[in-house]
């Protein structure tokens, strides 16, 4: 089973005004769900890729352990940022 959670494509709004001069690259990333796999466990799959090079990119296969962890970072990043964490909407 493989199923597609969600997706962002690229959009240049997304770069701070100075991201030519720094280089930040443009990416779209993915999220699905598989458990392809010999043992069958459900992973969550994570692809990053650079815009215009769609099949380049980075895949991971998270645990659910690792997946929340990656979540729990993003979490705190975000609220040291200053920023809302999501927490209130319950996922």
């Amino acid at each position: 089973m493989r199923r597609s959670i969600d997706d962002y494509p690229f959009s240049e709004d997304d770069l701070p005004p100075d991201a030519d001069e720094l280089d930040i690259q443009r990416i779209s990333w993915g999220v699905a769900i598989s458990d392809d796999y010999d043992d069958a466990q459900a992973r969550v799959v994570l692809t990053v890729e650079e815009v215009g090079n769609a099949g380049t990119g980075i895949i991971a296969h998270l645990s659910p352990t690792i997946a929340r962890r990656l979540r729990m970072a993003l979490r705190d990043a975000l609220a040291e940022a200053g920023e809302e964490t999501g927490e209130e909407t319950g996922r």
